[in-house]
């Protein structure tokens, strides 16, 4: 399976395996939300871990798809929804372990997570304004200053892992090859404390954070679907797809 879900010794590790980059297809962001709450409901389970395999954390969309299919907008827009709210909501604490490229969809799960390490190299970038489409700035200015957003937003621009650190997003950076003995041993502290503790503890910090990411989010895929409907749009998977004057993703 390209996405898969084990639990052991009380963290439930999510993992995308989905070559060449993790980029999902509509198939692939109707599983991520199940896994998340599965994970949340197990009672046995106090912490769940998100982490790849790969050259890169996720790709984000699969825009060969939409490419292909921009019929398919609707039901990506909302599953895509579906799996940030999924991690937010999630009873227990969410840690994403972050290596190579967080992109699009990739940036949301990071931004929706509770905890992120991040490997010495990773960086953020959000560049649907190339792609024909918008979203993701509510989760990002979860994690990032507002005119920091923006400039990467405008510009589909990078921030990278250490940046964000030292912006207070990013809880450590550390050498590629110690990434998940990193992110598993802070599971492991969460891990070991009351799951009743933790439950709460994520209710009353997710009540007080000033607004819901997870409405922003929503609001901001009405300009996607905005943006599907130009010409334009379409313009830019078809020179992403064959591309045509389109900068490497990656």
């Amino acid at each position: 399976m390209p996405i898969t879900l084990e639990i052991h010794d009380r963290v439930a590790e999510i993992v995308f395996d989905w070559p060449p980059v993790n980029a999902f297809d509509t198939t692939g962001w109707e599983l991520i939300p199940r896994l998340v709450e599965q994970a949340g409901a197990d009672l046995s389970v106090r912490c769940v871990l998100i982490h790849a395999k790969g050259k890169g954390f996720c790709g984000g969309v699969d825009i060969k798809e939409m490419q292909a299919h921009p019929e398919r907008i609707v039901k990506l827009n909302r599953d895509n929804y579906l799996t940030f709210k999924a991690i937010r909501d999630c009873p227990v604490p969410v840690v994403s372990a972050l290596h190579g490229f967080v992109i699009g969809g990739g940036v949301n799960i990071a931004g929706a997570s509770d905890v992120l390490i991040g490997a010495e190299g990773a960086f953020f970038s959000l560049p649907e304004i190339d792609r024909g489409a918008m979203g993701g700035a509510a989760f990002m200015s979860r994690m990032l200053p507002l005119h920091k957003v923006r400039a990467a937003f405008f510009t589909g621009g990078r921030v990278t892992v250490e940046e964000a650190h030292c912006l207070g997003a990013v809880e450590k950076v550390v050498p590629r090859d110690q990434l998940l003995d990193e992110a598993r041993s802070f599971c492991a502290v969460i891990a070991a404390k009351s799951r009743t503790a933790l439950t709460l503890a994520k209710q009353a910090l997710n009540g007080l954070e000033a607004t819901d990411p997870c409405h922003g989010y929503r609001f901001e895929q009405g300009f996607t679907l905005e943006m599907y409907m130009h010409e334009d749009s379409q313009k830019a998977r078809d020179a992403f797809v064959h591309n045509k004057g389109q900068a490497a993703q990656f």
